[in-house]
């Protein structure tokens, strides 16, 4: 089968189309002929090495893949061949023409679903799902959404609402993000691509934390003290929030990590069948900037580097 393996970390020109055997189903797994795969700017960093990532090069990177199921492994219903299936990987596998993927975070496309919209909305929603619901919004608070316009921010801010928030603010790096994000959602935005923007926020309640780094403590200051928190499930400065535990104490906030395989498990094994009921019935839908041909991944990374993508890119194999 053909497929995008990462020889080594650095430059998008270290992810290399190849020839593989078709791997084979284990325990718990299925394997489908991918129609679509889905590209995250969590993957480019990963490619760099910026991101913490265990890797055991070469490897065929990608977590998401929609299919028709051709095989099964132990453990499984043999019902689910020949349907289409949209899930993650558990992290590798997935730029390629064949994935396997665990049966218990993959999910049947509904009536009415395109394969390439169900890719492009499945994870990243099903990931602003469990943050919203881990929210546990008043109805009265202020969001904030980091990268209201990424793939999990736009569906934070697009359905923060519904889940109880009272008032939404995104950031976004350039003035057609930033009218996107009040188009999506958002009573106001702000620019996050200036240092010290965090200087111009409100009070906030609630903190969805993807940028990280430096001015992950600069938005730390805005929460309310005693019942602020701050859900923190990404990086995209490519550094860790310079957070400690004395800065939580001293404000009497909270801090929680919204990531790793226990929390993979239970929003992908929970919050899929929600999130494509969502978009079968209307209430979300696909954000999609562009598909492109599987052995194009290193313009896809590129174009999600240059930080010009206003939707998902997908790879067709």
């Amino acid at each position: 089968m053909r497929a995008v393996v990462l020889s080594e970390t650095g430059g998008p020109e270290h992810l290399q189309m190849t020839d593989l055997p078709r791997p084979r189903p284990g325990e718990g797994q299925v394997l489908v002929r991918a129609h679509a795969v889905g590209v995250s700017y969590a993957e480019t960093q990963i490619r760099a090495g910026t991101l913490p990532f265990p890797l055991a090069l070469p490897e065929v990177i990608g977590a998401e893949a929609v299919g028709e199921v051709v095989e099964v492994g132990p453990g499984v219903d043999g019902k689910l061949l020949g349907t289409t299936l949209v899930g993650v990987t558990g992290g590798v596998g997935a730029y390629a023409e064949y994935v396997v993927l665990p049966a218990a975070m993959a999910c049947p496309v509904p009536d009415g679903v395109s394969p390439v919209e169900a890719v492009a909305v499945a994870a990243p929603g099903s990931i602003a799902l469990a943050l919203l619901h881990r929210a546990r919004l008043d109805g009265t608070e202020t969001v904030l959404v980091e990268a209201g316009t990424s793939a999990v921010g736009g569906y934070l801010v697009q359905h923060a609402k519904e889940f109880g928030a009272g008032r939404v603010i995104a950031t976004a790096g350039s003035s057609a993000k930033r009218e996107r994000a009040v188009t999506l959602g958002a009573d106001i935005a702000i620019d996050h691509s200036t240092a010290g923007w965090p200087a111009e926020l409100p009070d906030v309640d609630v903190v969805f934390e993807s940028i990280a780094g430096t001015t992950a403590r600069q938005v730390l200051d805005r929460l309310t003290p005693g019942s602020g928190r701050m859900l923190y499930y990404g990086l995209l400065s490519g550094e860790p929030p310079a957070i400690t535990a004395a800065d939580l104490m001293e404000r009497g906030v909270t801090l929680t990590g919204c990531s790793g395989p226990a929390w993979a498990a239970a929003a992908f094994g929970t919050h899929y069948p929600e999130m494509l009921a969502r978009l079968a019935s209307g209430r979300s839908q696909a954000f999609i900037d562009r598909t492109l041909p599987l052995e194009e991944a290193t313009q896809a990374h590129r174009l999600l580097e240059s930080r010009a993508a206003t939707g998902r890119i997908l790879l067709i194999p």
